[in-house]
């Protein structure tokens, strides 16, 4: 049990990487060969990384030929070495998604990528997670299993089920900004270009208390 202590400790510092992730790096396989791209990614509540991507895209033509791919995303170094930086990858399976729900999500947290978003060649892509290495900082490293990854199955399902009633009741933000997503550990407050994650101290339970704290943090 003990050897298993630190992945529990490292899980919940992953997950609010993940969430809180704008920009990482996708490495895919070209028949073999390495390859490393950029991309935007999202989470879907219950944490599933989440890629909108076209057809035309290299790593889109990769992830059809062979969807064993990793997600590397990274928070902001401590110090001057970019070492101390607090950074997660994910090996997962990619597979298309085509539920409208996944989609609004993403586009909820990158509201700029709207006026391609309907393009023939972009779909959504889903990861399905294996497991995880979470890098805490300079030789700080613990591999995490799915399973201890992700939020309680229980709370993402009561949660997601009350998200757009929590949404329509929450106020906006002081500076104008709305709530767009809210789930087990946070929510995203967006304008027109772009989003944010504000992350709650700790998951909540339920939606009673995820609008709880929502409306706390909304002031």
């Amino acid at each position: 049990m003990s050897d298993h202590q630190p992945a529990l400790r490292a899980a919940p510092a992953a997950r609010l990487l993940l969430r809180a992730a704008r920009v990482g790096t996708l490495a895919t396989s070209d028949e073999g060969t390495p390859f490393a791209s950029l991309v935007t990614p999202a989470t879907a509540p219950d944490l599933t990384p989440l890629l909108l991507l076209s057809d035309l895209a290299a790593h889109t033509r990769h992830l059809r030929a062979d969807p064993r791919c990793t997600l590397l995303v990274q928070g902001a170094a401590v110090e001057i070495n970019p070492q101390t930086a607090p950074r997660v990858s994910v090996t997962a399976r990619a597979e298309i998604s085509d539920d409208p729900g996944l989609r609004a999500r993403f586009l909820a947290i990158h509201p700029y990528a709207a006026p391609y978003a309907g393009f023939a060649d972009f779909h959504l892509w889903r990861l399905e997670i294996d497991r995880a290495l979470f890098v805490g900082g300079f030789a700080r490293a613990a591999r995490v299993r799915a399973a201890d990854l992700r939020p309680p199955r229980e709370a993402v399902a009561a949660i997601a089920a009350a998200e757009a009633a929590i949404l329509a009741r929450v106020p906006r933000a002081a500076d104008g900004r709305r709530a767009v997503c809210v789930d087990a550990d946070g929510f995203d407050l967006a304008d027109d270009a772009a989003s944010v994650r504000v992350a709650f101290a700790a998951p909540a339970a339920d939606a009673a208390e995820a609008e709880a704290r929502l409306r706390a943090a909304l002031g």
